[in-house]
């Protein structure tokens, strides 16, 4: 079997969890559809949200000492299935934008290579790093991958 990603942790200051809990679950539940769940570790409790509690996908955030700076573009990716999906979520990050000016949004303009395009956005909110959020468009059945991960509830 491949090597699949399953998870990703991400450190965020002491007493953030406390004071930006609420912000967090209903930003990333309302718009991206986490659930949330507190998980006792490493004699803290963290927040892990989970994009489907039937899968193993989910980001684990812990407080620390030194957390996580990525004054960068660090990202992590997330992949949709169709250009309204992601124009829909753009349109669901900027009504959040103009109720809480910490979400930031980057606009793109879709990537073109050969007959392959990437249409995406950027946003980050309390979260120290940068998701993009896309969907790749493929022209032909020949640059389309070979292997795809594709959702099947069984």
């Amino acid at each position: 079997m491949p090597l699949r990603f399953n998870h990703m942790e991400l450190t965020l200051p002491k007493g953030a969890l406390t004071h930006e809990r609420e912000a967090i679950t209903g930003f990333y539940g309302q718009v991206f559809g986490f659930g949330a769940i507190d998980v006792p570790l490493f004699d803290q409790t963290g927040l892990l949200l989970q994009s489907d509690p039937e899968t193993s996908h989910f980001i684990l955030l812990m407080e620390q000492d030194e957390p996580l700076r990525s004054p960068g573009y660090d990202h992590l990716g997330f992949l949709l299935d169709t250009r309204a999906e992601v124009d829909a979520k753009l349109a669901l990050c900027k009504e959040w934008q103009a109720r809480d000016p910490r979400v930031q949004i980057k606009e793109y303009e879709d990537l073109v290579i050969g007959d392959v395009v990437t249409h995406a956005f950027y946003f980050r909110y309390i979260l120290p790093i940068w998701f993009d959020v896309q969907v790749i468009e493929y022209g032909s059945a020949e640059h389309a991958p070979k292997h795809a991960w594709m959702y099947r509830p069984v």
